[in-house]
């Protein structure tokens, strides 16, 4: 029995055409009802889709039609059903986040490739970090922190010089944002089943935003971060295209 497939698209005039196109050739269902959901835009849609269908039980499988393709495969209208029968499924799971603010009030999000702590306003950020309830660094000066998945370790961590980590990896990274005091403190690599808090020191004169996945949080005072492996996303990849091989290749580029 043929695969029955959703296609969503992000708003772009590309995604938008490719779906139209891909709808033709195989039709499309709800995502409720389909066997495969397949995405078609960046990476910063195949986040958003990932998390609009994290209930539902069909595997995401993702088509480049955006600037940044890291977790999409590559594009192309034709043997789409022969390429999901052979495709490899990767498992991850997100961190969940729960940030309370100034005025008391908590916001909870969860976050498949980082949750971030950033200065909000012009001076530095002064955090505290706990880890499992230990006191790790009394005072860590910086304009952000955060803490990444092996498959966030490529975006955001890479670019603050946090560590690559292999998709199999039982770690997260915690990796601070242009540090200033330790001046020379790059992070820490964690198990990961570490609960990782951040508290925010003087939170009015050095007001901090939480970050999970794009979703912004501001005035916050503390925020904790863990591994929640009750939730499971399922990622379809092209044979010798998947998160481990894209990790491997990301360090000889």
């Amino acid at each position: 029995m043929p695969q029955k497939l959703s296609f969503l698209a992000s708003r772009t005039p590309v995604a938008q055409t490719a779906r139209a196109a891909l709808i033709g050739r195989y039709g499309d269902v709800l995502p409720e009802e389909a066997d495969v959901i397949v995405a078609l835009g960046g990476d910063g849609f195949m986040l958003q889709t990932l998390h609009a269908t994290q209930k539902l039980p069909a595997p995401v499988y993702g088509m480049n039609r955006g600037t940044i393709g890291f977790l999409m495969n590559e594009y192309a209208e034709s043997n789409l059903r022969k390429r999901l029968d052979a495709a490899e499924e990767e498992v991850i799971n997100p961190l969940s986040m729960k940030a309370t603010h100034v005025d008391g009030t908590v916001s909870e999000g969860l976050a498949l490739n980082e949750v971030a702590l950033l200065r909000q306003g012009p001076q530095a950020a002064k955090l505290q970090v706990t880890v499992d309830e230990r006191l790790r660094m009394q005072e860590l000066v910086c304009d952000g922190a955060l803490v990444a998945t092996p498959a966030g370790s490529t975006a955001y961590n890479y670019s603050a010089h946090g560590p690559i980590l292999p998709i199999g990896a039982d770690v997260l990274a915690l990796t601070a944002v242009a540090a200033f005091r330790p001046r020379r403190w790059r992070g820490a690599l964690l198990p990961k089943t570490a609960v990782v808090r951040f508290d925010v020191l003087e939170p009015e004169k050095r007001p901090v935003m939480a970050d999970a996945d794009g979703t912004s949080y501001r005035d916050v005072v503390s925020v904790e971060i863990r591994s929640e492996p009750s939730i499971s996303h399922r990622i379809l990849f092209d044979p010798g295209h998947g998160l481990e091989e894209r990790l491997i290749s990301e360090q000889f580029s």
